[in-house]
């Protein structure tokens, strides 16, 4: 894992706005330090795709196969309604 880029809040003032777009493009987050501490993450707004899979197709390949898709998954004789 990368370490974060640190900006002393000095630097961060004066170049907020280009900082600021470079996280959006870069999808890195910038630690803003006081003094040497860190008090504050600039970090990017999570992308409805970040680390998700969509839900239609994600199962796609899933299925390694079936023999008679229209019979019961279950022995009907083994149903509870039916005794």
């Amino acid at each position: 894992m990368a370490m974060t880029r640190t900006v002393g809040v000095a630097v961060f003032r004066k170049t907020c706005a280009r900082l600021i777009a470079q996280v959006a493009e870069q999808r890195e987050p910038i630690t803003i330090t006081k003094h040497g501490r860190p008090v504050a993450l600039l970090a990017p707004v999570p992308r409805p795709d970040d680390g998700r899979r969509q839900i239609i197709g994600a199962l796609r390949g899933s299925v390694l196969g079936y023999d008679d898709p229209f019979a019961p998954a279950a022995d009907p004789a083994e149903w509870d309604a039916l005794r």
